[in-house]
């Protein structure tokens, strides 16, 4: 079943005080239909246009819905058109019909109108994707970006015009906003009214955008030119607008091109991050979302980067593929590469040693030293407080043909003091941060001293830096 709308005369008989419906000659077809798909919601706003022949008097116009996922109770008529000489008297919902409404239209004109109907459905949703290649020498990246919209809805849309919401709505914000209600009472609505409210935002939103998109998108683009997508900013999120109409069948999807660009400019830098990365040092291709790298004009959504590499033999060759999250502008594109067989990354402990020791009162022979110099605490005793220092080296490698440039975060708990002359800086409150470049075909030893705060000499919870000549 597919969504129609059929036109019914009602003519008054002469001397007669009953009417009979007559069905138009032809079904209209859509004019116009646009979608706006928001997959957070799993909810895509549909607004379709008629043109519809009205004669003087009562019009019943009927709508149906069979096999779909629409709502019917966000089903909305509007008229675009002789909006003052037509007017919408009720609504009913056949009992024996409950996929279908009719809609009683007073009309004052003869001829045609434009009509407007809304309502929401689901089962449509996009995803985007992107692929990154960069040329032979890794300084420049081409980027395309992708859009692929399903539609699993259980109707056709022909020529749609089709916007992608990318962000998330505040809805608990916007349902208070538009709603009129404090937000201690949102709580108490039930869940068909907190529905209702939700998809009234939602209509809202869209609303801010639909006479500039609507202008935008008056014109399909020349079939020799790629469809271009049109981006809408609106406060947290934004809307992107393809360009020109598109057929989405039901049960297909459809994959179109969003963004394209040529030579940006790209940075590679090696991490050893464990929160993020693990215990392995990787190999990261940066760029950024701004008009530099000639992005920037938009966020970019949650999506799958596959990345390659010309290997200067008129070929690519794979190196990775991974998901990002929402880029808002500005911000970096991370894109994690592994680890490099080429670059070797080990983290050698060097000495172990305590001072500064705190006794209970009455405390007798319980210290022992060691050959080393290092202390030795008998677990019977009475310490209570002491400094435990350890040494270490982080070594790198590098066997590559280029200078790398590597960024070590290394982060630690308790109250602990981080010393070093390799100019390091607070991620945090916790993490240290330190970088350094190594030439091709040398390696470079990473030499700091961790004092760690312990028992009752430990005073607060955080890392101090301290800039000191540290030697193995």
């Amino acid at each position: 079943m597919k969504f129609q709308i059929g036109i019914f005369l009602l003519l008054m008989l002469v001397g007669s005080a009953r009417a009979r419906n007559v069905d138009l000659s032809t079904v209209p077809k859509r004019d116009k239909v646009q979608l706006t798909i928001y997959n957070s919601e799993d909810l895509t706003l549909v607004r379709e246009t008629r043109k519809i022949t009205f004669k003087k008097g009562v019009n019943p116009l009927q709508f149906s819905w069979a096999n779909t996922l629409i709502d019917p109770t966000s089903v909305e008529l509007k008229f675009v058109s002789a909006a003052d000489k037509l007017e919408v008297l009720d609504t009913t919902f056949p009992r024996d019909k409950p996929q279908m409404l009719y809609w009683n239209v007073q009309s004052d004109i003869d001829g045609e109108a434009i009509i407007e109907i809304s309502y929401f459905t689901s089962g449509i949703t996009w995803s985007a994707d992107y692929v990154c290649t960069s040329n032979k020498d890794e300084s420049r990246v081409a980027m395309e970006g992708f859009v692929r919209i399903t539609n699993n809805s259980g109707e056709e849309y022909e020529d749609a015009q089709i916007r992608l919401v990318v962000g998330t709505i505040n809805l608990v914000e916007k349902i208070a906003a538009l709603a009129k209600v404090s937000m201690e009472h949102v709580d108490q609505l039930a869940e068909e009214q907190k529905l209702q409210l939700r998809r009234r935002a939602l209509s809202e939103a869209v609303d801010k955008a639909d006479n500039m998109a609507l202008g935008m998108l008056g014109a399909a683009a020349p079939a020799s030119q790629p469809k271009e997508v049109i981006k809408e900013g609106l406060s947290e999120y934004f809307i992107f607008t393809i360009e020109g109409t598109e057929t989405i069948a039901n049960g297909w999807s459809k994959r179109l091109r969003s963004i394209q660009v040529q030579d940006s400019p790209l940075k590679i830098q090696y991490r050893y991050r464990p929160a993020e990365y693990g215990e392995q040092l990787v190999r990261m291709y940066l760029l950024t979302n701004d008009k530099e790298s000639k992005l920037g004009t938009t966020p970019l959504p949650d999506g799958v980067v596959r990345i390659f590499r010309d290997n200067g033999r008129d070929g690519l060759s794979y190196l990775s593929s991974q998901s990002i999250k929402y880029i808002p502008i500005g911000d970096k594109i991370e894109l994690n590469l592994g680890a490099d067989p080429e670059v070797i990354f080990e983290l050698v402990k060097l000495k172990v040693w305590r001072d500064n020791l705190w006794l209970l009162l009455g405390g007798a022979n319980i210290l022992q030293r060691a050959g080393d110099g290092a202390v030795q605490i008998n677990v019977n005793s009475n310490v209570v407080g002491w400094d435990e220092h350890q040494l270490f080296a982080q070594r790198i490698r590098n066997y590559s043909s280029k200078p790398i440039n590597v960024e070590i975060r290394r982060s630690f708990d308790g109250h602990a003091v981080f010393r070093s002359a390799l100019k390091p800086v607070l991620h945090d409150y916790r993490t240290v941060q330190i970088e350094t470049n190594v030439d091709p075909a040398r390696k470079t030893e990473l030499v700091y001293e961790l004092l760690t705060h312990q028992g009752t000499n430990a005073r607060q919870s955080n890392v101090t830096l301290e800039n000191a000549e540290v030697k193995p």
